[in-house]
């Protein structure tokens, strides 16, 4: 059995022996911890059948981890200074594909039908790079990719606002974005002592499962978001003031707004925090026709 990555003394030596810098610019985090990432790929439910994207790599903590528990794994490094690093690291693990590229930048679905052919179970699991963590998880999911879910760790902050429900101070428009595809919740949370170098915040490890069907059916998915965003704003401010001024042309339709609102047996003076998913997808519904 190869010695893991992820410990404190493995990770410094091969700190060292490459003489690798962390870029803070890149939220570079390397978990320290093989627990964590035993967990982490536990939660993800992996066989020997299974598929693993993952996002930022490292030095292959995680990578290892993964490819001792499924079938392929295929890693986005954006960091040139790490190729030859996870080459050296990853060479007891032939499962395992680098591609030198910023996932964001990525046709991944392409990337999946080249590499993963014949499998048919594939997750995303990763340790998010936490300034672009919303970004990433939004492309995959509007990518539509042919996985079952996520498990993926990032910020603590953000993971409550993906999982929060209405009526709480979490819940915004990425809860609905993301719980649109997903069923979210919070599988573990994660203290700052595990990562060299120690970020300022707690982290948290989701579970995103990728719904069969969203959980309402709407005319236009986008003209969904654009109603999410303008209700959440300004929070403290009505959802018909908000989606007055966050509407192109709102201001002219007010009496659309109102009638859509009251049509949908949603009170106007209502906030945006307090409205569930299934009546924004009735009121964007209701209020497509006047905006298009």
């Amino acid at each position: 059995m190869n010695k893991d990555i992820a410990t404190p003394i493995r990770t410094k030596e091969i700190l060292k022996k490459y003489g690798f810098s962390f870029k803070k610019s890149l939220g570079q985090n390397f978990i320290i911890d093989p627990n964590i990432l035993r967990n982490i790929v536990n939660y993800a439910g992996l066989t020997e059948e299974s598929g693993a994207i993952e996002i930022g790599p490292g030095i292959g903590a995680l990578t290892e981890h993964l490819a001792r528990n499924c079938k392929k794994v295929v890693a986005f490094e954006i960091d040139g200074r790490l190729i030859p690093v996870l080459e050296d690291t990853l060479s007891p693990y032939p499962n395992v594909k680098i591609i030198h590229s910023d996932v964001l930048k990525a046709d991944v679905a392409k990337i999946i039908e080249e590499e993963m052919l014949d499998i048919k179970d594939i997750m995303v699991v990763a340790n998010l790079p936490y300034y672009v963590t919303t970004p990433i998880l939004m492309k995959l999911l509007n990518d539509r990719l042919p996985i079952r879910g996520f498990v993926v760790m990032m910020q603590k902050e953000v993971a409550d606002r993906i999982t929060a429900k209405p009526g709480t101070k979490s819940y915004g428009s990425l809860s609905i974005a993301v719980q649109y595809y997903t069923h979210a919740e919070v599988v573990m949370t994660v203290p700052k002592t595990v990562f060299m170098p120690q970020p300022n915040v707690d982290s948290a490890v989701i579970r995103l499962t990728m719904r069969e069907a969203p959980p309402i059916q709407v005319v236009d998915e986008d003209f969904l978001f654009v109603v999410t965003r303008a209700a959440f704003a300004q929070r403290r401010k009505t959802i018909l003031n908000n989606l007055q001024s966050g509407l192109k042309s709102g201001k002219e339709k007010k009496q659309q707004i109102l009638d859509a609102l009251l049509s949908c047996g949603i009170d106007p003076f209502r906030r945006g925090e307090t409205l569930t998913i299934e009546e924004f997808g009735n009121l964007s519904n209701e209020l497509y026709p006047h905006f298009h």
